[in-house]
């Protein structure tokens, strides 16, 4: 099978939603631990399966980024999963640095809800403004 046909079988099993986008979940492939959400579009999914790397779609910014190109805490890509309704993609990755969020902090589900309460139930391992200076 050619690559093209293969990245045409990845793409058109997606649930695309009006935007032409699809949430994307990265998880740590060794712990579990769910490290953060991002947003992906067609181009960006056929990126990480080409590249091995995780490629996002910053909404904000309107374009393509590689996690961990200002940072240097990329994402290096061990499975692509998709869930049952195509509408979800799940990377376990390998995440370099120990550092998934741009707060500095190892997953960007740092807050817990303890009552009425967010509590922040993680440190900052490093400043962000040493991050992206």
């Amino acid at each position: 099978m050619t690559e093209a046909k293969t990245t045409d079988g990845l793409i058109d099993a997606v649930s695309w939603n009006s935007d032409g986008l699809v949430p994307a979940i990265a998880q740590d492939f060794k712990s579990g631990r769910v490290l953060m959400m991002a947003w992906m579009n067609r181009e960006s999914l056929r990126l990480t399966a080409s590249e091995g790397r995780a490629v996002y779609w910053s909404r904000s910014r309107g374009k393509l980024w590689r996690k961990g190109e200002s940072s240097g805490h990329e994402q290096q890509v061990r499975e692509i999963r998709l869930d049952c309704d195509g509408d979800t993609v799940l990377l376990l990755v390998e995440q370099r640095g120990g550092i998934a969020c741009h707060t500095g902090r190892t997953s960007c589900f740092y807050r817990v809800l303890d009552g009425e309460q967010w509590q922040v139930n993680q440190p900052v391992i490093k400043d962000p403004g040493e991050i992206y200076e």
